[in-house]
């Protein structure tokens, strides 16, 4: 490493002096690395002046109105971080209670970051997301009485707009302990019966209705008491109360049951939890295909692997094979089985990838298992199924397939690239001309292996059937003359 390199250990030799005096000229001009210098010389004098620099800072961001531009937006994420860095690492391992005030206090700044920032990356929500994990971590150590931390948590749950308190019950849980869950948990519920104020239909004025206006503001207040009661259900080991959230509809739901499921389980209810399961497995039939159904699938087997229901795992592994070529069910499935029997019903389940009715999921399936001879002759035998433009799935396939030693991979390979090429000058797709070129470049290549084009043409004629159908995509035509 060069000796001139921005390392530790090539400025240490520098000192302290020269140190400054390049410290000082850097800084100049920035606030910001002002303010971080200012911040760290604070820390060195110890807990009480960490505290009032912070505190000065925070009155300085309270105060601010100015829009924040994506420029800048980075810059003030940096900041925040590193104001949190400080008092993670200055504050809270000698003075916990007040490092949790300084953490709570910056939670409470972010509505006026963020209504004056635009946080599309998220870099803001991400520093807030570490100041909760900060609070977590002091919580063991906080002298608070469990009733007081209870309504300062019920009072920042009630506007947190911007999700910057969402995990707070959790994160304080062993602070608040059973004391603090059961007053948080009776001021939510007496919060959630109580009549409607004037403030809460107010932000719902633009709807002339009445009882719709009424019922938009109690859905509103329902979602956030609900959002901790549920959260403290969970702390409390309280699996009914947790559920009794939700609408017997809203438990039928894919993302919703599995997680009631776990629930039911941990509490060593297994048939309950299969219940809530095969509810939300009936519902979904034809009404949620779009959706991905692992957590459900997932649950469903655990359910059965709690009620020692081997045979119905089994055979639902299979089945879910069969119908969507799932390679993680056929996987557990066949290492469920005895020695040998695993050999033959992986046989079983080539065969039936095989003839399965969705080509592109055969042909994924078998490149990723992998099975590449299965593959190559499934190309084969259902080269008319292929889609040109679905070169997501057939570029790997075909790059799989030119690393197996079937004989009858370079001919699968070239007929997935031919499809993708013949697509691509179909459609005029002048973007992926560069890729066509070397598609066809490839074929050339495996021409010399192929011996037998099993009635497909060889890749001269190939070659001829796209000049004579294509001569004017000139731009296609100038890639391949040069090699591109």
């Amino acid at each position: 490493m060069s000796k001139t390199s921005l390392t530790k250990k090539n400025l240490v030799p520098l000192g302290a002096e020269r140190l400054a005096d390049l410290l000082l000229e850097v800084t100049k001009g920035s606030a910001a690395l002002q303010r971080r210098v200012r911040l760290e010389l604070s820390a060195s004098q110890g807990v009480a002046e960490v505290m009032q620099d912070v505190r000065k800072r925070y009155g300085s961001l309270r105060r601010a109105t100015g829009r924040v531009s994506w420029r800048k937006r980075r810059v003030l994420a940096k900041e925040l971080g590193d104001i949190l860095g400080l008092i993670e690492a200055h504050v809270a391992p000698e003075a916990a209670d007040d490092a949790f005030e300084l953490l709570w206090e910056f939670l409470h700044l972010a509505p006026g970051i963020h209504e004056r920032t635009d946080d599309s990356s998220g870099h803001i929500t991400e520093v807030m997301r570490s100041a909760m994990a900060a609070v977590k971590a002091i919580a063991p150590r906080l002298g608070m009485g469990a009733t007081a931390l209870a309504e300062r948590v019920f009072e920042a749950l009630q506007d947190n707009g911007y999700a910057a308190f969402d995990g707070a019950i959790v994160a304080l849980a062993e602070a608040l302990g059973p004391k603090g869950l059961e007053h948080l948990k009776g001021l939510a519920q007496a919060a959630e019966a109580a009549p409607l104020t004037a403030a809460e239909l107010a932000r719902y004025d633009f709807v002339r209705d009445a009882t719709r206006q009424a019922k938009m503001a109690q859905e509103a207040r329902g979602l956030t008491y609900g959002i901790m009661l549920q959260d403290i259900a969970d702390l409390q080991n309280d699996v009914d109360a947790y559920m009794a959230r939700y609408s017997a509809e809203q438990l039928t739901y894919s993302t919703i049951a599995p997680d009631i499921a776990a629930r039911l389980l941990a509490a060593g209810r297994a048939e309950e939890a299969l219940q809530v399961i095969e509810r939300a497995r009936a519902r979904r039939q034809g009404k949620e295909a779009f959706f991905d159904h692992e957590a459900l699938d997932a649950g469903y087997l655990a359910c059965l692997g709690a009620l020692g229901r081997g045979d119905a795992a089994q055979a639902f592994l299979w089945d879910s094979f069969c119908q969507g070529l799932n390679a993680d069910h056929l996987r557990k499935h066949l290492k469920a089985l005895p020695d040998f029997d695993d050999i033959e019903a992986e046989d079983r389940a080539m065969a039936v990838a095989a003839a399965h009715s969705d080509f592109a999921a055969a042909l994924a399936f078998f490149i990723n298992w992998p099975a590449l001879g299965h593959a190559a002759r499934l190309v084969l035998a259902r080269a008319d199924a292929l889609d040109g433009g679905r070169y997501e799935l057939l570029t790997p396939a075909a790059e799989a397939l030119d690393t197996s030693a079937d004989p009858a991979a370079p001919l699968a390979a070239s007929l997935l690239r031919r499809a993708m090429i013949g697509w691509t000058l179909a459609q005029g797709r002048s973007k992926r001309y560069g890729y066509a070129a070397e598609h066809l470049a490839q074929c050339f290549e495996a021409d010399a292996r192929i011996e037998d084009y099993a009635g497909h043409p060889s890749h001269t004629d190939f070659l001829r059937g796209l000049e004579a159908a294509y001569p004017r995509k000139a731009g296609f035509w100038s890639l391949v003359r040069n090699g591109a």
